[in-house]
């Protein structure tokens, strides 16, 4: 048999059936429609749930979140993951360049930090999917085909049903492109794991769908999700508002500029020129019909609202604020759900200054998050009101973190009545000490304030210093005082105390 340079199964999309994982596990067979209901039920539920673990729900992006995801499946696996898709540098910006649609990068970046490392098996097809190609542009086109045409090295210990079906949907990203003959598409820094990702979504035309697979093959636990805060198929670029009047167009821009589409972003602090005025709001923007770059509204995706409505604890992440946190909030129904609730609702500080934050104190961070939820500077018709205590009710901070905890600043905001845990020797003034819960002496420093008759939580946490980025969390001290929080949240609702 005569095969072309990405081998026979490029030539030929029903390649794809005859995959036994998919047809066995999956059940595809021969339909590219996968209703949404069906994806739910097999990729969102589990039968087997363990109630005694809490359950969390964590807006983040794809990075600053990722190096605790490790020691938060400790604590418990019942976690929805909420992430934008309006990412748009490196390897996700040349994939949605030439096949449009939602960014996926930070998807599945949490996808493979999430997956399955109890095999040999399973390490293989994490290697496989988070393998990054050379920057040399040549040397990257080179390594692609041989990845593709199965005879790299990665494949070494992937399965002839895990080999076969990933390599399907490598062979029908590659068939889009070059069905692209107008695009020339730069595999330079490319991500494998986004190829097999783009190929199944746009298979598919479903993002759900696409995130179901990814699952499915990189065995993610089925307590575990992983859901884009917009389920769409269209383009989205995050747009930015300065206080300035200053206009910024696309996530990277706003956040970490570069000079070319596949150059690697630079997480460096002193990477980046700071930004000429402070961040006023952030919003979608879309070319999709027959306008230009224009202001949209999408909708926010349906699970995430569910989710919203019955986990123990919501967490705002750590990471860029702007950028990562807010495009996840500005949407209308996250704020109206979250204000409702009286659970755990806890910011992680960020243990250094970026970008996007530059001379920012803890009450700004506590003052953006309320504002992307309210949508104060929005549709004025549509916009809330609600404090920031109803949105905000426990802060983590970083031991010897950066951001200033302007306890004033915070008291002209309502907090009235600080109420802190000491350690062995402290002496703070203060009008109240009150032991919410036991906790380490040596890791913790437990400070509480009030607004609106409501209790706002300073909890400070063991740190890193990382040379890159600064100060982070040291995750195993992070994850145990949001145990300890939930804990304390679960045991009352049990107990009615």
């Amino acid at each position: 048999m005569a095969d072309t340079i990405l081998g026979p199964s490029f030539s030929s999309s029903n390649s794809i059936f005859t995959s036994p994982l998919l047809v066995k596990k999956f059940n595809f067979h021969s339909s590219k429609s996968l209703s949404m209901a069906a994806i739910h039920c097999h990729c969102f539920s589990d039968s087997n749930p363990n109630p005694t673990r809490p359950s969390l729900l964590v807006f983040s992006g794809g990075t600053a979140f990722n190096g605790v995801v490790e020691e938060l499946k400790k604590l418990t696996t019942r976690v929805a993951h909420v992430l934008p898709v309006s990412d748009d540098g490196g390897s996700t910006a040349e994939i949605v360049r030439v096949l449009g649609g939602p960014a996926v990068g930070d998807i599945r970046s949490r996808c493979l930090r999430l997956s399955d490392q109890s095999s040999s098996e399973a390490l293989a097809v994490r290697k496989l999917l988070g393998h990054r190609l050379p920057l040399d542009l040549q040397k990257a086109k080179s390594e692609w085909y041989n990845i593709a045409e199965g005879e790299h090295t990665l494949w070494k210990g992937v399965s002839r049903p895990y080999r076969e079906t990933i390599r399907a949907f490598l062979a029908y990203f590659q068939n889009e492109i070059l069905r692209r003959r107008n695009e020339s598409f730069c595999f330079s820094n490319g991500s494998i794991g986004n190829f097999f990702f783009a190929g199944a979504r746009i298979f598919f035309q479903s993002l759900d769908a696409a995130i179901f697979l990814f699952s499915r093959v990189s065995d993610i636990p089925s307590e575990s999700l992983v859901l884009p805060v917009i389920s769409t198929n269209d383009r989205l670029t995050l747009g930015c508002e300065l206080w300035d009047g200053t206009v910024i167009r696309g996530q990277n821009e706003i956040s970490h500029p570069t000079n070319g589409f596949m150059e690697p972003v630079k997480k460096e602090r002193s990477s980046v020129p700071a930004l000429p005025s402070r961040i006023k709001r952030v919003f979608y923007m879309s070319s999709e019909g027959s306008n230009l770059l224009h202001e949209v509204f999408p909708t926010v995706n349906p699970v995430v609202l569910e989710q919203l409505r019955s986990v123990d604890c919501i967490v705002y992440a750590m990471g860029s604020l702007f950028t990562s946190i807010c495009p996840s909030l500005v949407l209308r129904g996250i704020g109206e759900i979250i204000s409702s609730r009286s659970c755990p609702k806890v910011l992680l500080l960020n243990g250094s200054q970026d970008r996007e934050t530059s001379g920012f104190s803890a009450s700004s961070f506590v003052t953006a998050i309320t504002d992307a939820l309210n949508q104060t500077y929005g549709d004025p018709h549509i916009s809330l009101k609600n404090s920031p205590s109803q949105y905000i009710n426990t802060l983590l901070v970083p031991k010897e973190g950066e951001i200033p905890l302007d306890i004033q600043c915070l008291a002209s905001q309502g907090i009235f009545d600080v109420v802190c845990m000491l350690t062995v020797m402290d002496r703070i003034n203060i009008r109240q000490v009150h032991f919410l819960f036991p906790f380490d002496k040596n890791k913790l420093l437990h400070m509480s304030s009030r607004i609106n008759n409501q209790t706002i939580l300073q909890v400070t946490v063991d740190s890193i210093h990382d040379p890159k980025v600064g100060i982070i969390f040291d995750p195993q001290s992070l994850i145990q005082a949001i145990a300890d929080l939930v804990g304390r949240y679960m045991s009352t609702n049990v107990t009615g105390a």
